[in-house]
């Protein structure tokens, strides 16, 4: 299975707004593992408050609002 990456921060509403939206969107066509920037120093330096974040192989698909149209984009390219 596919596997999108969310970097988010405890209390963050964006964040739980943005991992919700992109639940109901990719549901059974990918997984969505959601990572704490705070719970790592290197986390926390690469996005500082630039979150959420949603990442899948790597690649930074949108920061801050889910951008539906890209994410699918990415998983139809790299299937």
């Amino acid at each position: 299975m596919r596997v999108l990456d969310v970097y988010s921060r405890h209390g963050c509403h964006l964040c739980e707004v943005l991992v919700d939206q992109l639940l109901d969107l990719v549901q059974g066509q990918a997984d969505v593992v959601v990572h704490d920037v705070d719970s790592c120093d290197d986390w926390r330096a690469k996005y500082g408050l630039r979150v959420p974040v949603v990442e899948y192989r790597g690649s930074q698909l949108c920061e801050f609002t889910l951008d539906r149209r890209v994410v699918m984009a990415a998983l139809a390219a790299n299937g």
